[in-house]
């Protein structure tokens, strides 16, 4: 990976040696520096700020669970998950540098007011160096913000919009999760193979920042293939019944429907689609379809059998390294160590906030410092394996994983309430990747990292 990465100028430097495993990096004077909440001895605290009510509140317990399961594994406890997998092996179940791993949590409402003001008490009440979580991209672009401001860094939980590492992307802000342009170039490709190329398309689109970048994606991929956009309507994330959104769709002249919508919106405006019947439609000679670009088991699993058979993405599936090889090791790890705790496998939420914690921790660890200098140093430019999504690159240039994209589908006969989703392809790292100057991305700058303090 690193040539063709390097090829594209997409490398700063590289952190793999060998059979893939990270070596130390030599770090500047910066990293010795004061910083906000240097640790006294006593441990580390780590700030988890998660949607632990409103529309996202299922997966933001997925991504709690996931953040507790990580700090057992750093402080030795459990059977150590994903440490044994990952390629770095710095961490060696004693802490990050010597400290034990507290945390405290936060709930963000799925707000970006309340996601902040917990952020601020995490950061100087509770002394928390690193916060992390958010299943909004509102809030995330908020509390990246935030943590820029404090000298803190944010290490973003579930966040799918472009912005966030697009126009409002930070120095001290990093994030593993795909984006909502890599959904797109992903499921084009899969659409056309599926539903042909001379589509209509209605699409109902959430009102913040990430249903913006998702419908101004997914319109591109698919325009670029032959499809065209008839309407796209914007909705309230607070709403919960979608049948005055939906009606308007059966007279329009559109054979697909796309909901650019995810948690309990998704589940809500799918069910009230197929109570309106569009599902068993024929429009224009051909069968109506719903489009997803992004969602997840959780989800799945309360739309019921309304998932049946639709088409979406995902970062990550529980089944990914059983069903596409040892390329995606760590997926195996992961879900027995979150399965034994919990007792049902985890959420694409659950696996990036668990390596988000895991991927902060090493770079401190081999950084030598929790000075946020010292970390960016160690991310930017920082390729790694092992974590459940085959070779990974943390871009220098706008701190954005790039990995394999999982296209799935809902199964049309699932076996259990775990398995309710089948892989159809994953997309290689090459045909999502994007120039850091892709015009979805513009606006905004990096920036330097502020350690604060």
């Amino acid at each position: 990976m690193s040539n063709l990465l390097t090829r594209r100028g997409l490398l700063k430097t590289s952190a793999i040696a060998g059979a893939g495993l990270a070596v130390p990096t030599i770090f500047t004077a910066s990293s010795a520096a004061a910083y906000t909440n240097a640790p006294d001895g006593s441990g580390v605290t780590l700030g988890f700020n998660v949607p632990q009510t409103g529309a996202y509140a299922d997966e933001g317990a997925d991504e709690l669970r996931a953040y507790h399961l990580a700090v057992e594994h750093l402080n030795g406890g459990g059977d150590g998950g994903m440490l044994s997998t990952f390629s770095s092996k710095t961490l060696d179940g004693t802490g990050i540098l010597g400290n034990k791993v507290n945390f405290v949590t936060g709930d963000t409402q799925t707000k970006s007011d309340a996601a902040r003001a917990s952020a601020k008490s995490m950061i100087e009440k509770d002394g928390a160096v690193m916060i992390t979580g958010g299943s909004s991209s509102g809030v995330a672009v908020a509390v990246q913000g935030l943590c820029q401001e404090a000298g803190v860094i944010f290490m973003a939980g579930l966040t799918h919009s472009n912005d966030t590492t697009g126009k409002d992307k930070k120095a001290n802000g990093f994030r593993h999760f795909f984006n909502a342009y890599m959904s797109a170039a992903a499921l084009a490709p899969v659409l056309a193979k599926l539903y042909g190329t001379d589509r209509n398309v209605y699409s109902l689109t959430a009102d913040y920042t990430w249903g913006w970048t998702q419908q101004e994606s997914i319109q591109a991929a698919t325009e670029a293939m032959g499809w065209t956009t008839i309407n796209d309507v914007r909705t309230p994330l607070a709403a919960t019944d979608f049948s005055s959104y939906i009606a308007p769709v059966l007279n329009s002249g559109a054979d697909v429907l796309v909901l650019n919508h995810y948690g309990g919106n998704m589940v809500n405006s799918l069910t009230n689609a197929v109570q309106f019947g569009l599902r068993d439609k024929m429009v224009n000679g051909k069968n109506f379809e719903i489009v997803v670009p992004l969602y997840s088991e959780l989800m799945a699993k309360g739309a019921g059998a309304n998932i049946a058979g639709i088409v979406g993405s995902q970062n990550w599936d529980w089944k990914l390294e059983n069903q596409m090889g040892a390329r995606y090791t760590g997926t195996n790890a992961f879900v027995q160590s979150f399965g034994a705790k919990y007792g049902f496998p985890p959420s694409q939420a659950a696996q990036t906030c668990y390596a988000q914690t895991l991927l902060y921790a090493d770079a401190a660890q081999r950084a030598g410092t929790f000075n946020p200098c010292g970390i960016v140093e160690a991310l930017e430019g920082f390729e790694f394996d092992g974590l459940g999504n085959g070779p990974t690159l943390y871009r220098a240039a706008d701190h954005q994983c790039f990995k394999d994209v999982v296209v799935v589908r809902g199964k049309e006969n699932p076996e259990n309430e775990f398995d309710l989703v089948e892989i159809v392809e994953v997309t290689p790292t090459e045909q999502v990747t994007y120039a850091p100057d892709n015009p979805m991305f513009a606006g905004g700058a990096l920036g330097q990292c502020n350690p604060g303090a």
